[in-house]
């Protein structure tokens, strides 16, 4: 019979192998010199990946190749950034690949911004978490990490509802079990935990020189989504105060 007063047998640190496993060298081809010309990169469209996938690929072509189905319609520019954050995501990665994965952002913040796709600028702000050249920028990145992996696992689970992402849920319906760990409850009407939650994300963006923009970019899409939590509530509590 399985033992379930931990929801983790063996303790948290019990996950450290499965964390270790994601974060295994990438081996295989070089990155290209701390050098190269971005603008160049700009002008060369992807090309499609050979399908199938060739055998005897090392783990950074089978990277690419990969990267390659993801970023159709991008160019080389894009899929260098997907190369060095996946590289940076490790433990042990390329010695320039931290320095390019700077330079690239100094110099091409505006077209980054504007062309990856989102799933891409929250990787990229996950990364400068450890990779940043200032504390302001790895302290801001970490909580972005923060706040994306939980939104993350959060949405996982409401799929399970069955409701749609952009449905809130109806205020009769809810359990008033307590919360979990002793917390107190969250008052939908009255509540200001979203305002504690994300007012200082955009307040200490502005001294982060790195990723300060990259934030201010990420939580005006959060904002715009109609498919977060936040969206829900803020309906629930549209809904709450109309009604008679």
């Amino acid at each position: 019979m399985n033992d379930r007063s931990q929801t983790f047998p063996g303790g948290i640190g019990g996950l450290m192998p499965q964390y270790q496993k994601r974060r295994a060298l990438l081996t295989g081809a070089d990155l290209p010199p701390l050098d190269v010309d971005f603008e160049a990169l700009k002008a060369l469209p992807l090309p499609p990946p050979i399908m199938p996938r060739p055998e005897g690929l090392s783990r950074v072509e089978k990277k690419r190749h990969m990267l390659l189905g993801e970023l159709q319609g991008h160019c080389e520019l894009a899929l260098l950034h997907g190369l060095l954050v996946s590289h940076l995501r490790k433990h042990t990665y390329p010695a320039s690949a931290h320095a390019l994965f700077r330079r690239l952002w100094a110099e091409q913040e505006a077209w980054l911004l504007a062309t990856l796709p989102t799933r891409w600028l929250i990787s990229a702000v996950i990364t400068f978490a450890e990779h940043g050249e200032t504390e302001a920028d790895r302290n801001l990145a970490a909580r972005m990490n923060i706040l994306f992996s939980l939104m993350k696992i959060y949405e996982a689970e409401r799929a399970f509802s069955g409701h749609p992402p952009q449905t809130p849920f109806r205020t009769q319906d809810r359990n008033k079990s307590p919360l979990p760990m002793g917390m107190t409850d969250f008052s939908v009407l009255k509540g200001d935990l979203e305002a504690h939650l994300l007012a200082p994300l955009w307040r200490d963006a502005e001294h982060a020189p790195a990723t300060g923009k990259l934030t201010r970019h990420l939580l005006d899409i959060l904002n715009s989504d109609d498919g977060t939590v936040f969206r829900r509530f803020a309906l629930m509590r549209e809904k709450a105060t109309k009604s008679p």
